[in-house]
């Protein structure tokens, strides 16, 4: 079968830098008889890719990119990610092999009771303090190069030196990035915050190439390129990216290119010769964003023109129908990918690529019938009524997590919350034992959320339109895309439940690397997946 790329409307080609001459040379993605030791893994997140999307998107577009790899590699259409279901926690699942229980990083907006607020807050000394891991940090967040990257006197300190907490020291446990490292591997990774710093692990030092440009800059398309405040031509009207499905696809471009590169054996700019990566990969936004977005605003690209304007959002029906916005992202994305497996080919490393498939976290509802949008101050006027400013850090999507100044009256929160469940739309209330179950004790972590609050299924914390939201530990939060594709493979489909979490033991693996090496593995017996 010849690999189908169709190139869409948002400038694809200006981007990359590929033609349709070059499309039309890519190689058939087929079963290969000569075997190949995997030398490089590919990891690719679509962010909130459903396996229902991965599902519905073969089964109408065979010839696909998707539905080619789907040919010659094993789907896990029962795969979970780790809850609750936000990127950090969904990302590290995948890289690291555990869950909030090893890595200690439960949300990108979170809370630590031993840390110091950070200088920019003016909150002074004393330790707790909200850990907020997102565009806020940065120097400029309006631009892609995030002003300079990440601003020290925004982040957490330390209780006894006051020192900035980056990212990649909050957590606590290695990842496949630091294990290749080790053993003399090159690593790249592209991402959607300089937050995302978290990948290089502990050490700091786990991926020799990141690049990150900020997903909330405000970009405009001017003939074909990406452009922001600091090269904007005159008159260009500037959008924030996650605003519009069609500035996010061009985004996303941004590091499809980063990755080409890297294939071609260069840095992600194109101008270093280093080698191809032995593990590498991407985060895509524009599924996300597809699902989210109630409609597509006018004028969102520049000068160019957007044909997706005033197109609507999200889902169709409870089935999982794409509405235009959405089947425009999930094409765009099967195109880009169409490039990285044209590229694998043109240089001679399909054989020897593992490439994988997945999703940090899905997004829900799906059903545009469940959808309800919720005001979350409820909370703080039920729980003032027990001791003022009794939540020391609310965070709330499709989930609530409840960190409380005072533990001791824990017992009646969660009590008030129940007699007023009405009033945050909760269908189920996790704290004490119930919670230990699954985290550890919140007396005895700093980090641990004291209450979690499942909100009936369908409503998203929100005062705005969007249609969908992640965080939760629901069906359609978790339940994501898992395939592992290389010419090698034959076609396999696995229904039994596995955890994103298992990809990182099994990284480890293809590469001859040792699972056990990640503390998070050897912590929580994290098995690589069966059937590879």
């Amino acid at each position: 079968m010849k690999l189908r790329t169709k190139l869409v409307a948002s400038g694809l080609v200006g981007l990359t830098g590929l033609s349709h001459a070059a499309q039309a040379q890519q190689p058939a993605l087929s079963h290969s008889s000569e075997k190949s030791a995997i030398k490089h893994v590919l990891l690719l997140s679509l962010d909130g890719f459903h396996a229902v999307d991965l599902a519905n998107y073969v089964k109408f577009h065979p010839s696909s990119t998707l539905g080619q790899l789907s040919g010659i590699g094993v789907t896990y259409t029962n795969a979970n990610t780790a809850k609750p279901s936000d990127s950090f926690p969904g990302l590290l699942a995948l890289i690291t092999g555990g869950t909030p229980v090893s890595t200690g990083v439960y949300y990108d907006n979170s809370y630590d009771r031993n840390l110091l607020p950070p200088v920019a807050s003016g909150l002074g000394n004393y330790p707790g303090t909200n850990v907020l891991y997102d565009e806020s940090i940065e120097k400029d967040s309006t631009l892609l190069n995030g002003g300079g990257g990440i601003d020290p006197s925004k982040l957490p300190r330390t209780f006894r030196t006051g020192l900035p907490v980056f990212p990649h020291s909050y957590l606590r446990v290695n990842t496949i990035f630091e294990v290749a490292k080790d053993a003399g591997l090159r690593t790249a990774w592209s991402d959607k915050h300089f937050a995302y710093d978290l990948v290089n692990g502990p050490s700091g030092k786990g991926v020799d190439d990141l690049y990150t440009p900020e997903i909330a800059a405000n970009i405009g398309v001017v003939s074909g390129k990406v452009v922001d405040a600091s090269d904007a031509p005159a008159g260009v009207k500037l959008v924030s990216t996650n605003k519009s499905v069609k500035l996010t696809e061009a985004y996303d471009d941004l590091k499809v290119r980063a990755v080409l590169n890297e294939i071609d054996g260069k840095d992600h700019t194109g101008r270093k010769n280093v080698g191809v990566p032995a593990l590498f990969g991407m985060n895509f936004q524009q599924i996300s964003v597809g699902q989210k977005l109630a409609k597509e605003p006018a004028a969102a690209a520049g000068n160019d023109s957007d044909p997706l304007t005033g197109k609507i959002g999200g889902y169709l029906d409870a089935q999982a129908t794409p509405g235009p916005l959405l089947q425009d992202a999930l094409d765009h994305t099967d195109a880009s990918l169409g490039l990285m497996v044209a590229a694998l080919g043109k240089k001679g490393l399909l054989n020897s690529t593992l490439i994988i498939v997945t999703a940090k976290h899905g997004q829900s509802p799906i059903d545009p019938a469940k959808r309800q949008g919720a005001d979350d101050g409820a909370y703080d006027t039920i729980l003032n009524g027990i001791e003022p400013n009794l939540i020391a850090q609310k965070t709330t999507d499709d989930v609530a997590l409840l960190w409380l100044q005072d533990q001791s009256v824990t017992e009646e929160a969660v009590d008030a919350l129940e007699q007023n469940a009405g009033a945050i739309h909760s269908q189920q209330i996790i704290s004490g034992e119930a919670l230990k179950l699954i985290f550890p004790d919140p007396l005895h972590d700093s980090r641990t959320p004291d209450i979690i609050v499942l909100p009936e299924f369908g409503v998203i914390y929100t005062g705005g339109s969007k249609l969908g939201e992640h965080g939760g530990f629901n069906e359609t939060d978790t339940h994501v895309a898992l395939l592992l594709a290389n010419p090698q493979l034959n076609r396999a489909v696995l229904k039994s439940s596995v955890e994103t979490m298992q990809v990182a033991p099994t990284i480890l693996r293809a590469l001859n690397l040792d699972p056990s090496a990640l503390r998070a593995v050897r912590r929580e017996a994290t098995a690589p997946l069966p059937g590879f």
